[in-house]
């Protein structure tokens, strides 16, 4: 039998951590995240980290395993998961990926296209121009600088942007120009599993998800990290509404009510997303049905 990944994909809150544990067990093999929050050993309750004792129980990579202070993007996340694998390969012949971070997906399964290497002074001055004046100047700026690219781009994706304006500023050419769309080849086999449930039951879970990590301390741990709330990884639901509670912007209902809100449009995006990929297979949150789906 081929080296296998089995990935595990779909909406925020819909299970994909307990199938993902129930699946390592069952093939007695490691786990590799494929969330862009949870690798962040600041972030705990706001990204629906594993618990310490699921994490005791399965090997994960890519949990706990940056800082909010550190670069992250997609060809970061790559190496490191080619890596992981390789190592999870040497002894198993099973692993087990999961997340929903569509582009991390997307990136481990086929690649991603080299773009070139930018300056460090112009890379830290768009850093500190958005720091210092925001989404909305980013935005506009990229809009000014690489229309066509703004038009196809994620708007509200800041790391995306800095990106785009980067390239710009140091080749003059749009960073569309460097997206091949090649697919690579991997040496391994890669079984796709998506997980779905009706979408007025993802809703509640994920209203109920919420009032739990507020209930555990979600307000302490947003409050904790005051300081860092221009940083990337901050820029993350849960995290912004309750920084604007913090700033008297809002009240703390209404901050309650915006995290929820947003949570469900984060699902509707990450289904829309997963479901456009015919390669994935998808069924009920079910581990026997998830095994039926993978027939190795």
């Amino acid at each position: 039998m081929n080296k296998t990944c089995i990935v595990i994909v779909g909406p925020t809150a819909v299970g994909k951590t307990n199938i993902s544990l129930q699946l390592a067990q069952h093939f007695s093999t490691q786990i590799i995240s494929a969330d862009s929050r949870q690798c962040f050993k600041e972030l705990n309750i706001g990204v629906a980290k594993p618990t310490a004792e699921e994490l005791a129980s399965v090997k994960h990579y890519f949990i706990n395993s940056h800082s909010i202070q550190d670069e992250m993007n997609t060809a970061i996340f790559e190496k490191y998961a080619l890596k992981s694998i390789n190592e999870i390969f040497k002894t198993k012949d099973i692993a087990i990926m999961v997340g929903g971070t569509g582009l991390y997906v997307k990136t481990f399964c086929h690649g991603i296209d080299e773009v070139p290497n930018i300056s460090p002074e112009i890379k830290e001055k768009v850093i500190a121009d958005y720091e210092w004046e925001g989404l909305e100047w980013l935005q506009k700026e990229v809009e000014k600088v690489d229309p066509v690219y703004y038009a196809k781009g994620e708007n509200k994706n800041p790391t995306r942007l800095m990106r785009a304006l980067e390239v710009k500023l140091s080749t003059g050419r749009s960073i569309l120009d460097f997206q091949t769309h090649n697919k690579k080849t991997r040496d391994f086999d890669i079984i796709k599993i998506g997980l779905d449930m009706p979408r007025e039951a993802l809703y509640d879970r994920i209203n109920t998800r919420v009032n739990v990590m507020m209930e555990d301390g979600l307000e302490a741990e947003v409050k904790s990290l005051e300081q860092y709330k221009k940083l990337n990884a901050l820029q993350t639901v849960g995290y912004r509404e309750l920084f604007s509670y913090l700033e008297d912007d809002i009240s703390l209902e209404y901050a309650i009510q915006m995290i929820k809100q947003n949570t469900r449009n984060y699902a509707k995006r990450q289904l829309t997303w997963f479901k456009a990929d015919e390669q994935v297979q998808w069924c009920d949150v079910d581990l026997q049905q998830v095994l039926k789906q993978i027939k190795l």
